[in-house]
């Protein structure tokens, strides 16, 4: 083999990493359980109220192995993969069959822009879809919803009543209820989450409210 195909080789088998740590998980059906997260850099995306800005550049390549080890050393059961947007390092897809294989509880936080279909059906997929506010709605990958399984989530971050009548017309198109859990979830310090959830209510609909309990409990601190 010639040192440019080792070359190819090996940037394959590595992603660019912006962070792995170990905390209770802030959101999802998995709330408050602890939870080894791995956020790799770089997003296609510049959504309006993203909270992980710093995750678009820097970061550091790293092989799989080490990643693995990481995630080994918290000794935990859950691990999410999330960005940035993970799945524009097209490694991302490996790393998550890798972790599935070694027997954790996987989940991939994704913005909905790119296709999900190949990926392990062992990953419960957490997926975005992008609301008005956002200033990304025309990037949302409707195509995925077809790919959507049961353990599946898929999260509507609301800013105002118009995302939430956005999200709601969303629920009812397509009858996401059927397919997989959905959540509204309300934008921290932007909506107020007792307002929406007297939307919910008020409308009945089958969709399970959340709030970002890492933000309550950390604030907007990077890597907890």
């Amino acid at each position: 083999m010639t040192g440019t195909q080792n070359s190819e080789a090996e940037v394959v088998e590595r992603l660019r990493i912006s962070e792995i740590f170990y905390s209770l998980q802030g959101e999802t059906n998995t709330v408050g359980l602890p939870t080894v997260f791995i956020r790799l850099t770089g997003c296609p995306l510049r959504c309006g109220y993203c909270d992980t800005s710093y995750a678009f550049q820097g970061g550091e390549w790293q092989v799989l192995d080490s990643i693995m080890r990481q995630v080994k050393s918290y000794q935990g059961r859950y691990v999410t993969v999330t960005g940035g947007e993970p799945l524009a390092q097209k490694t991302c897809a490996r790393l998550l069959a890798q972790l599935c294989d070694q027997g954790y509880q996987v989940s991939l936080e994704t913005s909905g822009s790119l296709s999900i279909a190949g990926l392990d059906p062992r990953v419960s997929v957490v997926m975005d879809l992008k609301t008005p506010s956002s200033g990304e709605c025309e990037r949302n990958l409707y195509d995925n919803i077809a790919l959507l399984k049961q353990g599946d989530q898929v999260k509507f971050v609301i800013s105002n009543k118009q995302d939430f009548r956005w999200s709601a017309e969303q629920l009812a198109r397509y009858k996401l209820e059927d397919r997989c859990e959905v959540l509204f979830s309300p934008v921290h310090e932007e909506q107020d989450p007792a307002q929406l959830a007297q939307w919910i209510l008020d409308e009945n609909l089958p969709v399970r409210f959340q709030i970002q309990l890492h933000k309550i409990l950390w604030g907007d601190r990077a890597g907890v």
